[in-house]
């Protein structure tokens, strides 16, 4: 067994260099767990990546970050207005009221893709074919749909051109749900 006794002899340079670096780590590892344990709290937080206004305008660039922050937090968003553009999808056990309102989701560099959307309810949904795409204005609201679901209850439906930029891509992995930024 090897035994290493340290001692410091010499100068007093030597010794205040030695006391100054020791210092130095134990700052910077109190800054470092400062920020740490600051940025795990405020990322539980739930503040909004959607403004508390009345109407929140959706692009393709913030499309699925606001898609995923809304459904985890449905209640912090009840009674927000957006506005985008997708097309109408229906899968077989949706009510007739319903559709979804969706974008194609780019997963990988071949440009495979899923659909993701949200679900919205409006009277005349069966006036709009699978496919056709709209522009729609709609109230976030708190519905089922296999288990708790934000539903967008449609204000304003318009047909309209598909965009040039269709294709939406996955949230940012440096998206945090407190940034506030729409």
């Amino acid at each position: 067994m090897f035994i290493y006794h340290v001692k410091i002899n010499g100068s007093k340079t030597f010794r205040y260099f030695f006391i100054g670096i020791v210092l130095l780590v134990v700052i910077i590892v109190g800054i470092v767990s400062f920020r740490i344990f600051q940025g795990a709290s405020s990322s539980s937080e739930n503040s909004s990546c959607l403004p508390h206004q009345k109407m929140a305008k959706l692009s393709t660039n913030n499309y699925t970050n606001v898609l995923k922050t809304v459904h985890e937090h449905i209640d912090d968003y009840v009674g927000i207005q957006i506005n985008f553009t997708g097309y109408i999808y229906r899968v077989l056990d949706l009510n007739e009221n319903q559709f979804v309102l969706a974008r194609n989701m780019i997963i990988s560099s071949d440009f495979q893709s899923v659909v993701v959307g949200f679900l919205c309810e409006v009277n005349n949904a069966k006036d709009f074919e699978d496919g056709t795409w709209v522009e729609l204005t709609g109230e976030i609201t708190k519905g089922n749909y296999h288990g708790d679901m934000p539903i967008l209850k449609v204000i304003d439906i318009k047909k309209t051109n598909k965009p040039n930029d269709e294709f939406v891509y996955p949230p940012d992995e440096s998206y945090i749900p407190t940034s506030g930024i729409l």
